[in-house]
């Protein structure tokens, strides 16, 4: 009984210290907006390699936000985190991160909002909080306009062609749905998808519309394929809406969700017209 008792004493102090580590060593996501307000300054993760969404680009307008490179990012997302800054009344700044890394650093609090074309799907759900949505898109095939799939108007169309789609994003996913795609590895970002189709190493990649208007904006040998209702991709509406993402708890997530709800839908389309109209050519 005594050797029990000292075992229980023991898990409890090792209990009571990590809980004491991690109160003063974590993250508390109810403190974001009160963390925000005091140090005057919002900060944002996004790839700044994601037209129309968020570019990098090296001069400076009344649209842009400065880097610390000294390049300054614009694009839709931009003007989404601008708008919530000026709502909260500090200033914003931009830290491009990879993919990979948004969600990581948003749980480390190197940065308190992911703001990067997101979609809420519910792997990510699991990790963090997301906003009520921002943008709402569909899916579709970027092809060559000479090419062998461009006048494909149902997936089975696209039949032995070889496609791909961004790294961890769910438009690699919904390839498969591709009645004998021929499935390629899926590419870091959409400068290495764009680069692929153009040398012809695949035959199209999946993305959302407002990524392909960019594609073929800047390169006149693309096009993309839109489907009609029932012969396209199915997926989850979430899969194919934009959020902003926070911290589980976040106090940050119901004052975003304030500016979100303040945009109408025309809006949003303006705005994204605009950003896929200044976008930089490739």
């Amino acid at each position: 009984m005594k050797k029990l008792i000292s075992v229980i004493l023991a898990a409890l102090m090792l209990l009571s210290s990590v809980l004491a580590l991690a109160s003063c060593g974590g993250v508390n996501a109810a403190d974001d907006l009160k963390k925000v307000k005091a140090a005057g300054k919002l900060v944002v993760g996004m790839e700044c390699a994601y037209a129309p969404y968020n570019w990098a680009q090296p001069s400076a307008s009344e649209y842009t936000v400065k880097l610390s490179n000294n390049t300054y990012a614009d694009g839709y997302d931009v003007q989404i985190a601008r708008k919530i800054a000026e709502w909260l009344n500090v200033e914003l700044e931009i830290v491009p991160t990879e993919w990979d890394g948004l969600i990581p650093s948003l749980q480390s609090g190197s940065i308190d909002m992911i703001i990067a074309g997101m979609s809420p799907t519910e792997d990510r759900k699991l990790s963090i909080d997301f906003s009520d949505t921002y943008f709402d898109s569909n899916l579709v095939i970027v092809v060559k306009k000479d090419g062998p799939y461009a006048g494909a108007t149902e997936l089975a169309g696209f039949s032995g062609a070889k496609i791909t789609g961004q790294l961890n994003t769910f438009h690699y996913k919904v390839i498969d749905q591709i009645p004998g795609v021929n499935k390629q590895t899926e590419l870091q970002d959409f400068a290495a998808l764009i680069q692929a189709l153009d040398s012809g190493a695949i035959d199209g990649y999946v993305c959302e519309k407002p990524g392909a208007v960019s594609a073929t904006a800047s390169n006149s040998s693309f096009t993309f394929v839109e489907f009609a209702a029932g012969k396209g991709f199915e997926c989850d509406p979430a899969d194919s809406s934009i959020s902003v993402g926070l911290r589980k708890g976040s106090s940050l997530t119901a004052e975003v969700n304030k500016v979100v709800g303040s945009i109408s839908a025309t809006a949003r389309e303006e705005m994204m017209n605009a950003a896929i109209a200044r976008q930089p050519a490739e």
